[in-house]
Order: C-alpha cells, then structure tokens, then sequence
C-alpha cells in the first residue's frame, strides 16, 4: 500500500552508494522537493540516472554541488559547468548516453527485459566495449537495461492510492522510471480521493508507487 509521508521521511529509504533515477527534462518535471530533502540529508557516494545533471544552484544540480554523486548516467552535461571539470579529473563517473537510448533501456528495466538493440553510435565511440549484433546485414548495439534502487518522480495530481497524471511536458521520463526501481517516491502537487480521476487520465498506476510526498516548498508549475 502507498504511503504518504513528507519529502525527509521519504528520503530515510536512501542510504550511501544507492542509484536513484531523478525524473524531469532541464528541470522540467523535476521533484524539487525530494532532490532538497536528499540534499540535506548529505547521502554521498549516489549513482544518478537522469536526462541530464541541471543547474548550479538548482534542481538535480544541486547534489553535485554537494559533492554527493559518484556516478551519473545522462544525456546532457552543459547545463552544469562543473561535471565537464569532473569528467576530466574522474571526480565522478560520468556515463553520456544518447537520450532515445538512456529512455529505452530504462524502459526495457521496467519491461522486465534485458536490453534493446539500436543503431544508435554504431561506428562511434558510443560502440566501446559493447556486443554488436548483426540483423538483415544492419548492425546494432546491445544496450543493457537500466534500473535503479530508488526513482524520484513528479506529478501533477495522485489519489491516495498513488494513482499518477502527469502535467503537459513534465511526463517526461517520469512515467518511465516509475516502472524501473525497487521503490518509487512520487512528488506531487495535488491530492484527490480514490475515484476523483478519470482512469483514462491515469499514467502511471499506483501498484508502482511505494511513497508519495505532497511539495510543501513552492518553485511553481513545471510543465
């Protein structure tokens, strides 16, 4: 059964050295809340699977500018000047992962497979140490499937069953990752009784979610 409880309770589940799965595009879908709560906490040592690392300052950002990631999997470092120093120094691990691939082999976790081939970086430095499979004479890689200890999530509205709907862009890599971790953590901004949400509205069920935390700090709709 879902368990409602604020962003610092919720965090207790994370312990030194867990991987967690971080929602949102660019902060877009971000659970703010949840990445402060862990932030305070002060876990170090964090393997982060998210679309890309955020901001100084803000969001997801946030934990690398407390030094609390060891390793990230992401698309997209830019926006944060300082994993482009740290993927230098090898202060953190830093896995770049085309952003259809990092969405699929998460997905594929979720589907309970063990990969997914794409033609996604053959012939590039992508292909590294990767299986090559060969297919009506076109060559793909094998990409593993991608899960997590703990998934931070964010969405616009749950019943206190955990039943999820997301807002506009913020669905993101949400959905996805709600399916791919041992325990889901769901930051929302409304609540509504069993029944108040069209079912066709319903994204994510709420079999997948184990706690879900109302954003008591208000950074404004994303989405």
């Amino acid at each position: 059964m879902v368990k409602i409880c604020t962003a610092k309770e919720a965090v207790e589940t994370i312990s030194e050295g867990m991987s967690i799965m971080i929602g949102g595009f660019l902060n877009v879908g971000a659970p703010e809340n949840l990445i402060q709560a862990l932030v305070e906490k002060g876990v170090k040592n964090l393997t982060i699977i998210s679309n890309d690392t955020g901001f100084a300052g803000k969001g997801i950002g946030k934990l690398q500018d407390h030094k609390q990631v060891a390793k990230v999997y992401t698309s997209y470092v830019g926006g944060h000047p300082a994993y482009g120093q740290c993927m230098d120094s090898g202060e953190v691990e830093v896995v770049l992962v085309p952003q259809g691939t990092l969405a699929e082999q998460i997905r594929a976790a979720g589907a309970g497979l063990g990969g997914v081939l794409t033609p996604t970086g053959v012939g590039t430095i992508a292909a590294q140490g990767k299986q090559e499979v060969v297919i009506h004479d076109k060559t793909y890689l094998m990409e593993l499937a991608l899960s997590a200890d703990v998934a931070f999530i964010k969405a616009h509205q749950a019943d206190t069953s955990g039943n999820l709907v997301y807002r506009r862009c913020a669905r993101n890599f949400n959905p996805i990752m709600a399916t791919a971790a041992k325990i889901v953590i769901a930051e929302v901004e409304e609540f509504v009784p069993v029944g108040a949400i069209d079912p066709d509205q319903v994204i994510t069920p709420g079999i997948f979610v184990d706690f879900i935390v109302k954003g008591d700090i208000e950074y404004g709709r994303n989405g």
